[in-house]
């Protein structure tokens, strides 16, 4: 093989070398992303059940006081 072409194929060797650096380094950082936005996304849908139980226990509360009211608006129409 020629200098020139020795010279030629070690460029292209370090080239896909670079290449292969940053695809990983993008990988990880695209893995690491993801990992993130999984967690943030468990702790959003634990708050969301969180909030769905205060949400049903404030309903609950609330469909009592409005019958308790009614039986007093009947009690003082009677």
């Amino acid at each position: 093989m020629s200098k020139a072409a020795g010279s030629a194929t070690d460029r292209v060797d370090s080239a896909l070398s670079r290449l292969e650096s940053m695809v990983e380094e993008r990988l990880q950082a695209e893995a690491d992303r993801a990992n993130d936005l999984a967690k943030r996304l468990d702790r959003l849908e634990r708050q969301h059940d969180e909030l769905k139980k205060v949400a049903m226990e404030v309903e609950g509360r609330l469909e009592r006081a409005m019958e308790y009211i009614r039986s007093l608006l009947a009690a003082d129409q009677k």
